[in-house]
């Protein structure tokens, strides 16, 4: 499990960049680089970095299924994700 902090300062930084990105695009558009010094840099949305939606593990992430690949595998096993099962040939 990741620290609860460090989800936290995700979804913060999820949060403004939401807030920012319209000021954002028009600053880009414009040319307008100085200004667009001014917006904090967690605005900018490079510095996401996508998380389990359960454990918050930030390496192995499944982007289909927002979950890593820890939880996918334990979560297809028991049958709880639709669709999905262990393949055999």
């Amino acid at each position: 499990m990741a620290k609860e902090s460090m989800k936290a300062r995700e979804v913060k930084r999820a949060k403004m960049v939401a807030k920012y990105a319209e000021k954002r695009a028009k600053y880009i558009t414009e040319g307008n680089y100085d200004a667009l010094q001014s917006i904090p840099r967690n605005a900018s949305p490079v510095r996401l970095h996508n998380r389990c939606k359960i454990t918050g593990r930030p390496k192995g992430y499944i982007r289909q299924f927002g979950i890593s690949r820890i939880q996918f595998r334990e979560m297809a096993s028991n049958g709880l994700i639709p669709g999905v099962r262990k393949a055999s040939w």
